[in-house]
């Protein structure tokens, strides 16, 4: 089941920056072979849906290895069984004139 992702992975009782973190947490998401794009507030992730899961784990578990204590995320999924469609496609249908 293909499905695009919103996640926002927050690292907690760190520095008030936590660019290297974002930067960390985004790595490992566009290394698993997603389409993955950085955005100011997180990151929009397409792919199958056990790819996408497993990503997110991993970006998690790489965050707390970098010694982060905590961490709240929020993740909004979304799949499609009418037709196929991918993140540009939903932008392109609201930019649309």
């Amino acid at each position: 089941m293909y499905v695009i992702a919103d996640i926002s992975i927050v690292p907690m009782g760190v520095e008030a920056s936590v660019s290297r973190y974002v930067k960390r947490a985004h790595q490992v998401l566009a290394d698993a072979d997603l389409n993955a794009t950085l955005c100011p507030y997180g990151t929009v992730v397409e792919g199958e849906y056990d790819l996408v899961t497993a990503a997110i784990k991993k970006a998690v578990e790489q965050v707390h290895a970098m010694g982060v204590p905590r961490i709240t995320m929020t993740i909004k999924m979304g799949s499609r069984t009418d037709k196929a469609q991918t993140a540009q496609d939903k932008l392109d249908a609201v930019n649309r004139p």
